[in-house]
């Protein structure tokens, strides 16, 4: 796997010219946007080059704990990308199943970051991942890294994915709400014309898609978040639903940070521990995947309370 992470490598590397012109702008919020893509694309580095799950633990392990989340993000881009090429170790799987369980989320939506790459289907590789409800989070990263290294194709143009249908289009549409909190520098007037170029029935997944970059990866004070919030209008609710899962993610791990915590009070009206919490509780009793996903379902019970 050594050698064939250092020929891999290449691929996983990010130059300022492959970014969104305002990802590479100055400031303290270009410099936090940045500092999290290179955080992910390092990571994921790290994971090509270490075959031993121990000594890649220990090196995740070592970022910030405000970072980590990140951190594995990078090592799920990585391991996707090696079980596309080396299709009999599923290393992905099990990785998320054992030491890498608490940061899921975060792996799986590297993984989709990872297939996107590598320009491969992400669908086949979700459904290998069982029952797990969190599987759809691969969709959430492959939009993501669309919307954000094809910006043009996916946000100027709106293009959709042909291989993708029902639901994953929704989940797409999460991550494509990511990249544009990324790729407009995080500006609240250009988030809000952004996503209203789109049609009006994806408009809610990309608000969505804002709240959990919002709220996970922040960037801003809290005189934007009342702007983002104001601006959400009718979809307030869905801004509110990406912040919980956002809260979720990071108490799960206990690794809060003052700008989700900034978020949830903002948008939410609750406190980051009682956004987590009402996210965990909406997981108690879902159903198996069905005509609706148990994702989609989760996600449905977390927005109820605000809309």
């Amino acid at each position: 796997m050594t050698v064939l992470g250092a020929v891999m490598r290449p691929l996983f590397e990010v130059a300022p010219a492959d970014l969104p012109a305002a990802a590479t702008d100055t400031g303290a919020t270009a410099e936090r946007l940045s500092k999290v893509v290179y955080t992910v694309t390092e990571c994921c580095q790290t994971t090509l080059l270490n075959r031993r799950e121990p000594a890649l633990l220990r090196k995740l392990d070592a970022y910030p704990e405000e970072l980590r989340g990140f951190a594995y993000e990078g090592a799920g881009v990585a391991l996707a990308a090696l079980d596309q090429l080396l299709p009999w170790g599923r290393r992905t799987r099990r990785f998320a199943d054992g030491a890498a369980r608490p940061y899921v989320f975060a792996v799986y939506l590297g993984a989709g970051m990872g297939l996107a790459r590598l320009r491969r289907n992400p669908e086949p590789f979700r459904r290998r991942l069982g029952d797990d409800v969190f599987n759809w989070a691969v969709l959430d990263g492959y939009g993501f890294h669309e919307g954000f290294f094809a910006h043009r194709r996916h946000v100027q143009e709106r293009a959709v994915p042909r291989h993708l249908s029902g639901y994953a289009l929704c989940a797409f549409d999460h991550g494509l709400g990511r990249s544009i909190w990324f790729a407009t520098g995080a500006d609240v007037q250009r988030v809000v014309a952004t996503i209203e170029a789109f049609p009006a029935a994806r408009r809610g997944d990309l608000w969505a898609g804002v709240g959990l970059a919002c709220g996970y990866t922040g960037g801003v004070g809290r005189p934007t978040v009342e702007r983002l919030r104001d601006r959400a209008g009718a979809h307030r609710a869905r801004l509110a639903e990406g912040v919980v899962v956002a809260a979720r993610a990071r108490h799960q791990v206990g690794n809060e940070a003052e700008h989700n915590e900034t978020a949830c009070r903002v948008i939410c009206g609750i406190d980051s521990r009682e956004a987590a919490d009402l996210a965990a509780a909406a997981l108690t009793g879902l159903p198996a995947d069905g005509v609706e996903p148990a994702y989609a379902l989760w996600r449905e019970r977390i927005r109820r309370p605000f809309a």
